[in-house]
């Protein structure tokens, strides 16, 4: 597919009770310097009527409203059906607790030009509250290990050079897609509802012949986590965040991984979470403790669904 001389770019943003994160993200994107582009939000039932605040506050948005929480996979893949059918030539996925630069998008859409094969584009993503620190430079991929790295992670931008390179994987707090790439690679597991489907996508983007690329001159801050950092009665995480952690990592070990180096990748991360059923124990967290054990279990056990292709 030649470069679309004239890109249009939906931006998919998920809510689920993030009124304050979605709208300071929103307010960002009206600065945004980009001919064409319109953001579809998504919302995942959250309570005291927050999407129609937010349409309100925001009309000229793309509101979906969701019945139930479909996660960061079902609400995601819901706007992006959205985009597909409207016929954009690229869809963004956007997380609500980030706030953009308004010449980000410009310049990751530049990356485009000249380049069939390349699907994805991230942008350096650094923390909100310290702009120069890294949360997110793109990722490797262990193979051996079926491991997940974050480059640049925690570094600052002046000790950390990020350059314009190939990736592994792209994060889904912010990846721009396109079309071509969505049609044949498919739409985001399900199955993994949150946390790591990011990392399964782009693998099978890649799969399909599809190149992962840094965009290091686009910039967007990242609050980091604010869906989860909650007061639960065992510190700031949730236990459901422990499982789907933990579970997930087994589904990506099922599917990239076979034989001698599955083995290899099992153990490797049953030793990582037996280290944290240790700590929970050893803290009295006996809620996180189970979400671990039963994150093992299912992440053996479980059946997981092919993705579904849009048509």
């Amino acid at each position: 597919m030649a470069f679309t001389p004239n890109p249009s770019v939906a931006i998919v943003l998920v809510n689920w009770n993030g009124y304050a994160f979605t709208a300071d993200c929103l307010r960002s994107l009206r600065m945004v310097e980009f001919p064409d582009f319109r953001v579809i939000l998504v919302d995942n039932a959250s309570e005291n009527e927050e999407a129609k605040r937010l349409k309100t506050e925001f009309p000229e948005i793309d509101l979906i409203q969701n019945t139930s929480n479909l996660g960061f996979t079902g609400g995601n893949n819901a706007g992006i059906k959205k985009a597909l059918e409207e016929g954009y030539s690229h869809v963004m996925l956007l997380n609500n607790d980030t706030v953009v630069e308004p010449t980000f998008l410009g310049q990751m859409i530049k990356k485009f030009e000249g380049r069939p094969q390349l699907g994805v584009v991230q942008p350096l993503i650094c923390f909100v509250h310290d702009r120069e620190q890294i949360w997110s430079a793109g990722g490797e991929w262990n193979r051996l290990l079926c491991r997940a790295i974050t480059r640049g992670d925690r570094k600052y931008k002046d000790r950390y050079l990020a350059e314009d390179c190939e990736l592994g994987w792209a994060t889904g707090c912010c990846m721009l897609i396109a079309r071509n790439a969505l049609l044949k690679t498919g739409l985001l597991n399900e199955s993994y509802f949150a946390y790591f489907e990011d990392v399964e996508w782009s693998l099978r983007f890649r799969e399909k012949g599809f190149t992962i690329v840094l965009a290091a001159d686009a910039m967007i801050y990242h609050e980091a986590g604010a869906s989860s950092k909650k007061k639960h009665a065992e510190g700031t995480l949730s236990a459901n965040v422990f499982y789907y952690h933990v579970r997930n990592q087994f589904y990506l070990v099922r599917k990239q991984s076979s034989g001698l180096p599955r083995l290899l990748a099992y153990g490797y991360h049953l030793f990582r979470f037996a280290s944290w059923i240790g700590y929970f124990c050893a803290r009295g967290r006996f809620q996180k403790l189970k979400a671990v054990a039963r994150g093992i279990n299912h992440g053996w056990k479980l059946p997981l669904q092919k993705a579904e292709v849009w048509h």
